[in-house]
Order: structure tokens, then sequence, then C-alpha cells
């Protein structure tokens, strides 16, 4: 009978399917996708069973660690020109980057606004304490940037900078704990703290760009395949649905209708001065 047994369990084994093999991801995310992303990945864990490990930052920070130490398997910016830096530099393969997400340039301020600040060139006054992200290694400084040369207000609105924040999370945070009156953000800051953070728009003809957030496979993949699988996820309708929820835009004609004249996407060359 014991034997009997023994053979029935081997049997019921020997037609058992083999377990996948769990996978690890290494992932290097801009901070302007904290939230929606953290969710995601751990969605993604539970229902795959896979690991990833998720570095967040400033996308060019984030881009000089992947080619310092050749590693990496997803990289996913807060803007295209990031992305582009990442294609020149061989750490991402040309032409394989997808679009999750589209931001749109707006002014944050202290949730009640108690400044009263109504417009770009508010940011002026000089009783004004404005913050942005540092443009050389944050996406959203170097928007902030463009606005405001393209403006003719970077002369006027500089002497209020009171400090360049090293990540687009660091640039909400300053605000919300209000260490500053404004700063030149992405509108989908006020839903990452809508308690402490409001969005005054900019005027559409005054958003030179919308951006957007790409993410691709990085060459120094260790596992190509299931990098993949991570951004198929999160292009899916579910990932969608996350970032939705977050507040972001995903698709283009959404983001087009704040500024009908603005440019998706491209660079912007920073001028010494900054």
């Amino acid at each position: 009978m014991r034997n009997s047994v023994l053979w029935m369990a081997l049997l019921l084994l020997s037609f058992s399917p083999a377990p996948a093999l769990a996978g690890e991801l290494e992932f290097f995310a801009g901070s302007a996708s904290k939230p929606a992303t953290q969710e995601l990945v751990q969605l993604f864990e539970a229902e795959t069973g896979h690991t990833v490990q998720v570095h967040f930052g400033s996308s060019g920070n984030l881009l000089s660690q992947m080619k310092i130490a050749k590693r990496g398997d997803v990289y996913f910016p807060g803007s295209p020109d990031f992305m582009k830096l990442a294609v020149d530099g061989e750490v991402v393969p040309r032409d394989t980057e997808k679009i999750v997400t589209y931001l749109i340039p707006a002014i944050n301020v202290q949730k009640g606004n108690p400044k009263r600040i109504g417009s770009l060139a508010d940011l002026a006054k000089e009783d004004m304490r404005v913050s942005i992200g540092n443009p050389h290694h944050v996406c959203v400084g170097l928007y902030a940037v463009e606005i405001l040369e393209e403006a003719d207000l970077a002369e006027q609105v500089r002497p209020r900078i009171r400090g360049y924040t090293e990540s687009c999370a660091k640039t909400a945070n300053i605000v919300a704990m209000k260490g500053v009156d404004a700063i030149l953000g992405w509108r989908v800051f006020q839903h990452w703290n809508p308690e402490r953070i409001e969005t005054i728009m900019l005027r559409p003809e005054q958003i030179v760009r919308i951006s957007y957030m790409p993410i691709a496979v990085s060459t120094y993949s260790r596992n190509p395949e299931l990098a993949r699988q991570l951004i198929d996820y999160f292009c899916s309708e579910k990932g969608k649905q996350v970032f939705e929820k977050w507040g972001y835009i995903t698709r283009e004609e959404e983001a087009r209708a704040f500024a009908p004249g603005a440019r998706i996407g491209g660079e912007y060359p920073l001028s010494e001065q900054w």
C-alpha cells in the first residue's frame, strides 16, 4: 500500500507543469513617474512573480549611473531629451522606446495660493520665492528654463529662484512643504499631493513643448525579454488606467488640448548662463 501511494505521488509530480523561473529586473525611472510607477511595479510583481528593483531620481543622474555601472534593464526618463542622450550614448538602442504618458508644464503653488499667483509674470515679483529643478539633470527644470526664456522672463525670474532641486519629486515637495511660494513644475504634481499643492495653468501659447515619458530596454539588460514584458505592462490598458488614476495624461489628443500649438517632445539646448 505504501509503495502504491508513493508511486501515485511520483506519477502526479511527473505530469505537473514546471514552475516558471522568477526573473529580476533593474529599473531606472525618473521620479516624475514615481507614484504610478510604484503601484504598477507592485502589481506586475504580484501578477508575474518576478522582482523589479526600482531606482528613482533625476533622469540625468540615473542615466549617468547606468553608463558608469553598465547595468540596468529598463530606462524610463521624464522627457525625450534624456532618452535622446541615452540613445546617443548607446545606453538604449535606437527606435526602441514607447510613450507611456504625457506631461504638461504648469505653475504649482501652495494649497490656497496665498500669494495669489495668477500668471507666469507674477513669478518675477520682488517678494516671490521660486524654485525649479536643476535643468542639467532634471527634466522639469529644463522645461522651466525653456518656458522662461521663450517668454522673455528668465532675467526677471532668476533673482527670485531660491534653489534648484535634484529631482521632480523634490521639486514638488519643496512647494508642498512651503519652502517656496511657487515652482515651475508639471500639472500632475497637484494630483500627487492635492491637500498641499495647487496648479495654476500656463496660457496655451506659453507652453512651448509638451513633454512625454518614454520607456525603453537598456543595451545593458541581462533579460531583455522580461524587460520588454514590463514595458508592455506599463503601456497596456491597465498601465494607462493606473497612470490616469494619478492624474497623468496617456493620450496625445488630451495632451494637445492644453496647448494646441505646442510641440510634442523634441529637444531644447540649455544656454551656458544656467
